[in-house]
């Protein structure tokens, strides 16, 4: 078959796939509703414009031309698929199609991992890398987005520059059950905070839009985290990077300020000359109210640094950084599991396949 011709049936083939696919969902989720497996095909306003799944002739198709089609789709439609028919499951299963997925580089990644990693199939090492691995001799954390399959890393603490980070007087490494690192930062007392970390572009996915996040948890006794407001910003190359606020602590506890009051007595809050929000008198909602934190599924928290677009990967690395320098006030309790690089719209549903 000429390649124009084969590129065409191919497109063809992943069309059909992804249609079939959605239908067989919609009509789960209408017996879920309780209404009927027909309820799909009999209340659709437009008239079908594919064939039938049986008067395709898609199943008699050889299972390495199924494969190839769908490995033209993601990783969450290639799990969807695999329950449209016996066929497509054969196919979905493949190693063919889940190559596909993982990334170019995954055989060198996975001799930098500190454990090894055992499988058996293409499919089954995908969802291995879906969750956390450690590399680089535990320094930093790797997983793959499951519904995309982009590459999402966790620079830990010790691979961060972290001003009088080994002055036991201002910062302390400890242990915490709860990180995927053996040592997390804790800050004892400094009123200097800059924090920076790098990684280079060419190890993540090209054609996609990251953002940094610094992943934190603050002690019971913090202060000084939640005024004045912090700095982040993203460096991508030699391209100019965009500073915004962020807030890590973003609001006293009553009980907590009248506790660190007692035992450090009142603190300053100096108003920071570049920001809107509460400590301009704004309340905290105007143009210029910095950003806040959520609270993450581990316990941790995070806050977004900045987004950047990785084109082709070849423009050196990316710097981020959190600092506040400008006000003088003490700063202490904030510790810091590390940077984590990911999808800026990562998938959350969880892949069953």
């Amino acid at each position: 078959m000429p390649r124009v011709h084969s590129c065409i049936f191919v497109s063809h083939l992943v069309e059909l796939i992804l249609l079939y696919t959605i239908e067989r969902t919609e009509s789960e989720r209408e017996r879920e509703r309780g209404s009927g497996g027909d309820h799909f095909e009999s209340s659709s306003v437009a008239p079908r414009r594919y064939p039938r799944m049986e008067d395709s002739g898609i199943e008699r198709l050889p299972e390495g031309c199924v494969a190839h089609a769908i490995a033209f789709t993601s990783p969450g439609d290639a799990c969807r698929s695999s329950a449209v028919s016996t066929a497509f499951r054969s196919a979905a299963f493949s190693d063919t199609v889940w190559e596909c997925f993982l990334p170019d580089d995954h055989r060198s990644l996975l001799s930098r991992a500190v454990y090894p990693v055992e499988f058996s199939s293409k499919r089954e090492l995908f969802f291995l890398l879906c969750d956390s691995i450690l590399i680089d001799d535990g320094k930093m954390s790797l997983w793959l987005d499951r519904s995309s399959g982009a590459k999402c890393f966790m620079v830990s603490a010790r691979e961060l520059s972290i001003v009088w980070g080994d002055t036991p007087q201002y910062w302390r490494w400890v242990s915490l059950p709860d990180s995927r690192f053996a040592e997390v930062a804790e800050l004892n007392d400094v009123c200097w905070l800059e924090i920076r970390g790098k990684i280079q572009l060419e190890m993540l996915t090209r054609k996609a839009t990251y953002a940094a996040y610094l992943v934190y948890k603050l002690a019971d006794w913090s202060r000084g985290l939640a005024h004045p407001p912090q700095e982040a910003s993203v460096t991508v190359g030699l391209r100019s990077s965009t500073t915004h606020m962020v807030r890590l602590q973003p609001s006293d506890d009553p009980a907590h300020a009248r506790s660190n009051r007692s035992r450090f007595g009142p603190l300053r809050r100096p108003i920071h000359p570049d920001v809107g929000g509460e400590e301009a008198g704004g309340g905290g909602g105007g143009a210029f109210a910095p950003s806040v934190p959520r609270v993450r599924d581990d316990g941790w928290m995070e806050v977004e640094m900045g987004a950047f677009y990785n084109d082709e990967g070849d423009e050196g690395e990316v710097v981020m950084s959190l600092m506040q320098v400008k006000s003088s006030n003490w700063k202490k309790g904030l510790i810091i599991q590390g940077i984590e690089i990911r999808p800026k719209i990562a998938g959350t549903t969880k892949l069953v396949c």
